[in-house]
């Protein structure tokens, strides 16, 4: 299946693209379907209420990150991509006061958060870890229409069947012939030898094919915008994180003294890992605050591609818009084949698909711009994956902020490390990448569900918080 470099890198709001992106769209998509779907209509009655259920990791960790709020913006008629994060409260205030949802385009109907939208902590949806069931009333409060939808990790939504047709391995019918439609690594390798073509060149074909050349380097330069800005945001701000944990913004303080040693050209031996931190920090500081951040392949490791790119550009040279399309395209080349055979959510394989995918994406495109081979690129990713295996989703306090926010600090410092490991070979080594994503893949099964981002297990419960009501 064909997995577009905008599918992977989707401009949204904080702070969770499975928990707070995820839930916006399927409320969105629920509106269209009430409106426009093919579903028996009943003579004589029309939709009244809408009400809304949140199960599984939605439900235990969906206060925390947001998922109330996305659900009430999407029925509001609010979009990830657009969304302007100040004008939340307003939007919420208006949905409180008046218990309707006032979509433009849409009938007025009922829906009032607070008794409309309910946390079901006792069922658990069969298809997805990340299940929402909605449901259109009429007045008399019968069941007209229920869907239910899966948000299965970087803001991508299914309903059921779409769900059921994809765990079957029945794709949905291409419009476009791919040219280069490789499905795995080993696959990928192949068809660069027979044609020459780098990583990114290959898949740059295909983007091609899928979306035409018009705009196309001009819509991944957006891409690289919007992360730069982020960074820019977090250096920029300052302040208590939202959520209760009063986890204080420290990426704007670390890159003041950063910075006084810089300009002093005193940089000490660890400025390289400093930077890539402060640089990872404060794009995760402004996801956990709410903020414009790019799912990069999710928004809790939003940071990592991000920091690795700046810090590229702080301690080598400044890449242009060739050497950032070059990485991002070969980031999202290895970004789809981890998605395609394994998972990008941590609500199915713990932080590994997160942090872990984001890491090797990142090792990646380092690898690719700063001269690396298909192999040696291929073997960064396995590097930065390999060394993430096994780590768990165990957000405090169910918030993005700890242990989130330093975690793709050290993501970014593992992408850097397998980037130059690789480069400093020949591209042959003794686990292929595709080996490490089974292997990903496997140790997700095996994980138990109180460390896939539900905050039932490690640091959630080990770490004694008290909550204080914002």
């Amino acid at each position: 299946m064909f997995l577009s470099i905008f599918e992977l890198f989707k401009i949204g709001i904080g702070p969770s693209s499975s928990h707070t992106m995820g839930p916006m769209v399927a409320a969105q998509r629920f509106l269209e379907q009430v409106r426009d779907g093919d579903w028996p209509r009943p003579a004589n009655t029309q939709v009244s209420r809408i009400k809304v259920s949140l199960h599984g990791s939605l439900a235990f960790t969906g206060k925390g990150h947001g998922s109330d709020t996305a659900v009430v913006l999407g029925l509001m008629g609010c979009e990830p991509s657009t969304m302007d994060p100040d004008a939340v409260d307003g939007i919420l205030q208006e949905a409180r006061q008046t218990a309707k949802i006032d979509a433009e385009g849409f009938p007025d109907w009922e829906f009032d958060p607070d008794a409309d939208l309910i946390f079901d902590y006792d069922e658990i949806l069969a298809g997805h870890a990340n299940g929402m069931r909605f449901q259109a009333l009429d007045g008399d409060g019968n069941m007209l229409l229920r869907q239910v939808y899966y948000s299965i990790g970087g803001g991508f939504v299914m309903d059921e069947l779409e769900l059921e047709r994809m765990n079957a391995g029945i794709e949905p019918a291409s419009p476009v012939e791919i040219p280069y439609p490789f499905e795995n690594a080993a696959q990928m390798l192949s068809m660069s030898k027979e044609t020459g073509f780098s990583i990114a060149q290959l898949k740059r074909a295909n983007e091609v094919a899928a979306n035409g050349e018009a705009g196309l380097s001009a819509d991944i330069s957006s891409i690289w915008k919007a992360m730069d800005d982020c960074v820019k945001r977090g250096l920029s701000q300052e302040g208590e994180l939202p959520g209760g944990l009063q986890v204080k913004r420290r990426a704007k303080q670390v890159a003041a003294k950063l910075e006084e040693g810089w300009s002093r050209n005193e940089l000490g031996p660890l400025a390289a890992n400093d930077w890539l931190s402060v640089f990872a920090m404060a794009v995760n500081e402004e996801n956990a605050a709410g903020g414009k951040v790019v799912t990069a392949p999710t928004n809790g490791a939003a940071g990592v591609i991000p920091a690795v790119l700046s810090y590229h550009n702080k301690f080598n040279s400044a890449v242009g818009p060739a050497e950032i399309e070059e990485f991002l395209l070969t980031a999202s080349a290895i970004g789809a084949i981890i998605k395609q055979n394994a998972s990008i959510s941590g609500a199915e394989v713990g932080c590994q698909g997160e942090v872990g995918s984001a890491a090797a994406m990142a090792a990646a495109g380092l690898a690719a711009i700063m001269g690396g081979t298909p192999e040696q690129v291929e073997n960064a990713a396995e590097i930065a994956l390999e060394h993430h295996l096994g780590m768990t989703c165990d957000p405090v306090g169910g918030l993005v902020q700890v242990p989130c926010i330093e975690r793709n600090a050290l993501g970014a410092v593992k992408a850097v490390t397998a980037a130059s490991l690789a480069l400093h070979g020949d591209g042959s080594h003794f686990v292929p990448l595709d080996a490490c994503i089974e292997t990903m893949r496997q140790t997700g099964v095996d994980m138990d569900a109180r460390y896939k981002e539900t905050s039932q297990g490690g640091l959630a419960v080990n770490v004694p918080v008290n909550i204080v009501e914002c």
